[in-house]
């Protein structure tokens, strides 16, 4: 049973810092890859942030949070997060934990489509104000 929890959201000032974990249970072994997603306002569809693989610990992130946002995976703590410094107005978003199981067919993690994930987080909050 894969179950995640993200924490650590919150409201901050352009430029600053946040620190986003997802609680990721059952996840980490059973999962290729744990990746975060991000919902702004008025979106229609969760945008793909950064996505860590499993077995290498391998990263990919967009293009829009390249050197300000790092993922992270704990495999004992069963837990991702991501680091994120220098923000803007535009990463106020809701921000999603997905997984996508071993074995799943379709695009690759890398590509972070949502389609490709299985299991998602309820979210959390986070708000930059200018």
């Amino acid at each position: 049973q894969v179950q995640l929890v993200e924490s650590g959201g919150g409201s901050v000032q352009t430029g600053g810092s946040l620190k986003l974990s997802c609680a990721a249970s059952g996840a980490t072994s059973s999962s290729a890859c744990l990746a975060w997603f991000r919902q702004g306002p008025g979106k229609e569809r969760p945008e793909g942030v950064a996505v860590i693989y499993t077995t290498y610990g391998r990263t990919y992130y967009a293009d829009s949070v390249k050197a300000r946002f790092t993922i992270s995976l704990d495999i004992v703590n069963n837990t991702v997060d991501l680091k994120m410094n220098s923000l803007k107005p535009e990463d106020t978003a809701m921000y999603f934990c997905a997984a996508r199981p071993k074995g799943h067919l379709g695009s690759p993690c890398y590509t972070l489509v949502p389609e490709a994930f299985s299991y998602w987080g309820q979210g959390t909050r986070v708000t930059v104000s200018s």
